[in-house]
């Protein structure tokens, strides 16, 4: 398993789809239930082992994810903020965050993307062991001409990658979560801009495609991906949680509480976290997590 491998949250972009809601804040300061929509994402990478996180904004909302996530020291965490001046792809994140990878292997994870299901970890921690090429999960979706989109032989074995094709050769959308290696950042550095005028992550999935070192794995149906970028998914995203959470009793992208499992931060921490937030069901249920152990 990579123990040196960092992470990039990539939360820039102007957010024009989800306009007017984001005229003046950053998609991914909104909510998605009782969370900040960037919480569920930063605990994806958390709960793979990742402690050195990038987190890609906007300048003029910097101010805001700082004052919103620090240092990440309270969750056992170190985040830096890197400023994406003009929003030009997906790839661009790799460019921007040369210098905080410094040739580690990395995870990329849009910021807007929930993912949730059991077995989730199991398949997160797969790709943390991949220490060369690249790693990209796959889903069965009803639009696929909207996403990066995946065909595969008839054995199952990935031959092409195409970005929104207006006829789609498969229903496997590639999700926002990519894992990879130290060549990355020098391979989207090499990327000419698409028609669009950005710097195309597919075309990096398809460079480690041709150079047969892409593993696809596909999301099995237990696992919901959600991509939470237009005013239908993000309620659609906030009735699920609600739902999961309601029905389950545990909270679904909980920072707290996945610092704490992961041995970030003790019981001590976890306490002094909960303690500022006990007069809400959020602080409420993290003094239960700490109520639990007490009585195990």
């Amino acid at each position: 398993m990579s123990t040196t491998r960092r992470g990039i949250i990539l939360a820039g972009g102007s957010g024009t789809r989800l306009h007017p809601l984001t005229r003046g804040v950053s998609k991914q300061l909104m909510p998605i239930y009782d969370k900040p929509m960037i919480f569920y994402p930063l605990c994806v990478l958390m709960q793979a082992g990742i402690r050195e996180i990038a987190i890609v904004t906007m300048p003029d909302q910097k101010p805001l994810f700082k004052a919103l996530l620090g240092d990440g020291s309270q969750w056992g965490c170190q985040f830096v903020y890197v400023e994406q001046p003009r929003p030009e792809g997906i790839a661009q994140a790799l460019v921007l965050c040369a210098d905080f990878l410094e040739g580690h292997d990395v995870a990329l994870i849009l910021g807007d993307n929930v993912f949730y299901g059991h077995g989730f970890d199991e398949v997160v921690r797969k790709a943390m062991r991949q220490d060369a090429g690249a790693t990209v999960f796959a889903c069965h979706v009803n639009d696929p001409e909207r996403y990066g989109v995946v065909s595969f032989d008839a054995t199952g074995r990935a031959v092409a990658i195409d970005e929104k094709p207006p006829r789609p050769t498969s229903p496997y959308a590639v999700t926002g979560l990519y894992f990879f290696d130290a060549e990355a950042v020098g391979i989207a550095r090499g990327l000419t801009p698409s028609a669009r005028g950005e710097l195309e992550i597919t075309d990096v999935n398809r460079t480690y495609l041709e150079q047969g070192c892409l593993h696809v794995e596909v999301l099995p149906p237990g696992i919901a991906w959600l991509d939470t970028g237009t005013h239908e998914s993000l309620f659609d995203a906030a009735t699920y949680i609600r739902a999961v959470q309601l029905r389950q009793g545990l909270m679904v992208g909980c920072p707290e509480e996945t610092a704490w499992r992961q041995g970030y931060i003790d019981d001590a921490q976890l306490e002094r976290l909960a303690e500022p937030l006990k007069k809400n069901g959020y602080g409420a249920y993290l003094m239960q997590l700490i109520g639990k152990k007490r009585c195990a």
